[in-house]
């Protein structure tokens, strides 16, 4: 099954948003989860389990799920209101500093991925032993139990563009927005390619 990063994520009721990031182990070396940005405002990325993705096919994800459902699922980025008081002065105090200096609350927002696991965007720089040949595209995982099998490899330029399927066997370590493989830049042209051609690129 193929995972393909900015694919347009179809639910049980309609079209669901799409597909930005993907979310792996990088020990187990397991797909664990897909991000959905969803198609409705504020476009809030959700973490969608793997075992959600029914098919897959084109330029398509199928979920299990309702848009409502994928409208509860957990977001990837969870926002937090903290009180930027003054040392010294709580929030009931505010209104003696008033005209000149009003407190408030500052919003932070932080990712809330599950432990030990990291998020991979389309783009996502790849580096042989000899320096960097491309970005990921997609990856290729067994439905049953998310394992990663192959990632695509992007190279090239605007024109001429092409991918190159990468075996798991020949990938180093996955890092935040990298992945090493074991295979310098002549390996890598040895593997088989396939011409990128896709609508929604």
């Amino acid at each position: 099954m193929k995972i393909p990063l900015n694919a347009r994520v179809q639910c049980k009721d309609g079209p669901g948003g799409r597909v930005v990031q993907v979310i792996v182990n990088p020990i187990a070396r397991k797909m664990t989860h897909v991000v959905v940005e969803e198609k409705k405002l504020p476009n809030v990325e959700r973490l969608v389990p793997i075992r959600s993705i029914v098919e897959t096919g084109g330029e398509l994800i199928y979920l299990d799920c309702s848009r409502q459902e994928l409208g509860q699922k957990p977001p990837l980025i969870e926002s937090e209101f903290l009180w930027a008081g003054i040392p010294g002065l709580d929030e009931s105090h505010g209104y003696l500093l008033h005209p000149y200096v009003v407190p408030g609350r500052l919003m932070t927002k932080q990712e809330s991925l599950p432990p030990g696991e990291l998020d991979i965007r389309r783009g996502a720089r790849v580096y042989a032993t000899d320096g960097k040949v491309g970005w990921v595209d997609e990856f290729v995982v067994i439905p049953t139990n998310g394992e990663i099998t192959h990632l695509l490899l992007r190279e090239g330029h605007l024109w001429g563009c092409k991918e190159v399927t990468i075996p798991i066997s020949v990938i180093e370590r996955i890092a935040e927005r990298t992945v090493h493989l074991k295979l310098d830049t002549r390996g890598i042209r040895a593997l088989p390619s396939v011409p990128v051609q896709r609508s929604w690129r």
